[in-house]
């Protein structure tokens, strides 16, 4: 097979051996994967791979057709049509993940979108309802809407009840965000307006949470997914205290096998059958071939997109 490979912290394009599924892994010939932050720090060296994933091969998404199964896999034949959130790996034209962490793709998916579901719909749906407990008619704050977890984070609070406000910097993606499910959508910095929040979806960083803190409601809670803008503040702990705030974060690429599979199966009975009703959607910004990976990485660190930037084979 070909990979996407790390070289310098430059992309290449280069030949590798066909990975081997161990006993309870798929093999999966990949149609499209999805670009991430994560992919980009990676490259840089500062986001290695973990253990008994491939080191230099970046990707944390993708989406195809299971061509071999390992000896234990009861799950999975030959011919279904998978997607899933893997350790790395996945920018290649061949991928393994394990049958726990796979989801089927509907009927009515296309691959593009089916490539850029898994790691923005797990991440948004654990964090809001696993993590943060968010129940209908409460307010949440989506920061950095316009991205792929803020995009989907937006449409599943919003199909739970949510009243959802979106901070999104480019005005022109201000009406997409809306038809997408949020009720306001604003520049980053004005949010304080339409508070106070019950639950915060923070996907900037120190730069988005220092002007929010004042903003949450009593028993709030905020999950910080994203710290592009720096990952260093000052809390006021007595505030905490008082509005009984919490405040926690979360990745999903380093979990244990069972901590994996029990994220796997929550998108898969609660957001799944969403998506495959036609109440979810993958928007995206761009793609490109799986061997323009350079190309691709630089349209996704310009910012100003709407959605995932994919990987199509």
């Amino acid at each position: 097979m070909h990979a996407v490979v790390i070289r310098d912290s430059r992309l290449v394009w280069e030949e590798r051996d066909d990975p081997v599924p161990g006993d309870t892994q798929v093999l999966v010939a990949v149609r499209a994967a999805g670009i991430n932050s994560a992919d980009l720090v990676q490259r840089m060296g500062l986001y290695p791979a973990p253990p008994g994933w491939p080191v230099d091969v970046p990707g944390m998404e993708m989406a195809g057709e299971v061509v071999a199964v390992g000896r234990s896999v009861r799950l999975w034949a030959p011919g279904d049509r998978a997607m899933a959130v893997v350790g790395g790996g996945a920018q290649a034209e061949m991928a393994v993940v394990d049958e726990v962490d796979a989801l089927a793709v509907p009927d009515g998916s296309d691959w593009v979108a089916a490539g850029g579901f898994p790691e923005a719909f797990s991440t948004a749906y654990d964090a809001l309802f696993t993590q943060a407990g968010l129940a209908m008619g409460e307010r949440v704050l989506v920061s950095g809407a316009a991205g792929g977890v803020g995009t989907a984070g937006v449409q599943l609070a919003a199909a739970a009840g949510a009243n959802v406000t979106a901070t999104v910097r480019n005005p022109a993606h201000h009406a997409a965000v809306r038809a997408l499910g949020a009720d306001v959508v604003v520049d980053p910095g004005s949010e304080g307006e339409h508070g106070p929040y019950d639950v915060v979806l923070e996907l900037v960083g120190q730069a988005s949470l220092v002007g929010v803190l004042p903003h949450l409601a009593q028993w709030s809670r905020v999950v910080v997914i994203g710290v592009g803008s720096g990952s260093r503040m000052e809390i006021d702990l007595m505030q905490l205290m008082t509005q009984r705030i919490r405040i926690g974060g979360s990745t999903l690429r380093s979990r244990s096998r069972q901590e994996k599979a029990e994220v796997t199966a929550a998108v898969a009975a609660h957001v799944l059958p969403l998506l495959a009703a036609g109440r979810l959607s993958v928007p995206i910004a761009d793609t490109y071939a799986l061997a323009k990976a350079e190309a691709a990485y630089e349209r996704f660190a310009a910012g100003g997109k709407l959605g995932k930037v994919v990987l199509v084979a």
